[in-house]
Order: C-alpha cells, then structure tokens, then sequence
C-alpha cells in the first residue's frame, strides 16, 4: 500500500513541476522516490517518511540554488528602470481625470498619468518620469526644462 502512495505522489509531483515549469515540486518528487526505494527495501512507514523529508530537503537546499542559476531560462530585462528621472515628450495630454495620456521614451509609446492628481500635462510638453507601475509612468514637471514667464516666449 505504501508504495502506490509513493507512485501517486512521485506522479503528482511531477505534473505540478510539468505544469508550472518553475523548479517548485521536483525535490518533493525525488524525495518520493527515495521514500519508495525505502518501501522496497522493506523500511516501515515512518522510516519512508523520514526518507522523503530528508532527501527532499537535501535536494531542496542543495540542489535547487545550481538549478535555479544554470537551468531556469533566463529572465529578459526590460531597463524600464532607466526611464526613472529621465525626461519624456507627452504625445497625448496627460489627464488623470479623463485617463487619458501617452508619453516617449526612447521611441517607446507608454502609458502616462501625472503623478499629481489634478496636474494637466499638454501635448509636445516635456516631463519627467517618476515611477513606473506596471506598463504606465507617472510623470512630473521636468526641472530640466525652462520655466515660461511673460516675455519668454512661448
């Protein structure tokens, strides 16, 4: 009985780490291997749960840091976080209110909302980016562009 235990667990490890490709469950799985071996070779059931634990947790703390680092596919990055403190030309007016607004940044369209309620930014003005949530920015005055008084003009 114990070993068709071990069988089911081994097979539902196994779909998990199939299903979700993330190094999760595949220890558990190797841990029930062993744990079977154990039924094999006629170790009680405690014994084959102490089997389990400690070869999924050997597998676990030794194993998995050298997978994670040569296995899993390697993550692409996406530098959004350069954009931050940088300026951007507003291409559609920025208005919280009516969720309206689109910004460039380094010939990338994205999403952009002033970071102050309230705060209008016009087309062709020029902001700066001051977070980034998810795929929008939220965007600022830009201290890097020249304040527009009377006789400036503009």
């Amino acid at each position: 009985m114990a070993a068709i235990i071990w069988v089911v667990l081994i097979i539902v490890f196994s779909g998990i780490e199939i299903a979700t490709v993330g190094l999760t469950s595949i220890w558990f799985a190797g841990g029930a291997l062993a744990a079977l071996l154990g039924s094999g070779l006629g170790i009680g059931g405690f014994g084959q749960f102490l089997i389990f634990a400690g070869v999924s947790l050997l597998l676990l703390g030794f194993t998995r840091p050298w997978a994670l680092k040569y296995l899993k596919p390697r993550l692409v990055k996406t530098n959004y976080e350069e954009a931050i403190g940088q300026d951007v030309c507003i291409t559609e007016t920025v208005d919280n209110r009516k969720a309206t607004g689109t910004a460039v940044f380094k010939g990338q369209e994205w999403t952009a909302r002033a970071l102050e309620d309230g705060k209008i930014f016009e087309a062709g003005t020029i902001a700066s980016v001051r977070e980034i949530r998810g795929v929008t920015m939220y965007v600022t005055e830009s201290e890097n562009m020249p304040k527009m008084g009377p006789g400036m003009g503009g």
